[in-house]
């Protein structure tokens, strides 16, 4: 019964991927996990350009947009540029989580020809499916995990990450386990702190610590993977209903 209403409530949390058919807009590319949708812009009106302060190169624009997520959609995105010739014109994190204690997240690319930001945006979305495998749920909370062997543009927008780099993070939900687990993964491997946001401090005022750092890949892999143990024993003693992966873990 208990493992029914967590799936329940991961479902409408999280959202469930489905078909890249079913709209015959021409801007539609298609939608993936997290109430995630994929769009695209082929001539990006002038009017919309001033009033947005794109760069005037950026005939065209992807845009990704979703409920639930930013960590692991940024992330997909990450590797959408470095598969593509777009470039990130912006990231934003929105208070959503449709009534969770996290994000959800607006990220916008960048091209001169919309055949790069819609092949950007297929990625992101492919991606998706494997950044969300150490994303953890339970009715109390979340926990977030996330590496890569070498950060690009996307990571380096929205966290300051160094281009080239090994990079991980870390985030929970409430904040108070996500302040352990950071210090968790401090002590945990030789690493460089990159940054770190709480409810007040550089969060749209979500419920969550979130720590991001830099470093040897495998000191970087190693102290996610220290957090992540120390979070789900924490996380587990808020609720009794068995804490799941979104997909499948892949660090």
């Amino acid at each position: 019964m208990q493992d029914n209403l967590v799936e329940q409530i991961i479902s409408r949390a999280i959202g469930q991927p489905e078909k890249r058919s079913g709209c015959g807009l021409t801007e539609f590319v298609g939608t993936a996990l997290g109430h995630t949708i994929g769009l695209v812009i082929a001539n990006v009106d002038s009017q919309l350009h001033e009033v947005m302060a794109i760069d005037g190169r950026f005939r065209s624009l992807g845009i990704i947009g979703a409920r639930t997520g930013a960590g692991p959609h940024i992330f997909a995105a990450d590797e959408a540029v470095k598969a593509t010739n777009s470039e990130i014109v912006a990231i934003e994190l929105a208070r959503d989580t449709e009534g969770g204690g996290g994000h959800g997240c607006l990220i916008l690319f960048g091209a001169a020809d919309v055949s790069d930001v819609r092949r950007a945006v297929e990625v992101t979305l492919d991606e998706i499916e494997r950044t969300m495998g150490d994303v953890y749920g339970s009715p109390a909370g979340h926990l977030e995990f996330q590496y890569t062997a070498r950060a690009s543009h996307a990571l380096n927008k929205a966290f300051g990450a160094p281009v080239g780099k090994a990079f991980g993070m870390t985030c929970a939900s409430p904040a108070a386990i996500g302040i352990v687990i950071a210090d968790v993964a401090a002590k945990a491997a030789v690493i460089e702190p990159v940054g770190y946001a709480s409810p007040a401090k550089g969060t749209s005022f979500s419920n969550e610590a979130i720590f991001t750092f830099a470093g040897d890949s495998g000191a970087v892999r190693q102290a996610v993977t220290a957090a992540r143990e120390v979070g789900l024993q924490l996380l587990a003693t808020l609720d009794p209903a068995p804490i799941h992966s979104t997909t499948t873990p892949y660090i």
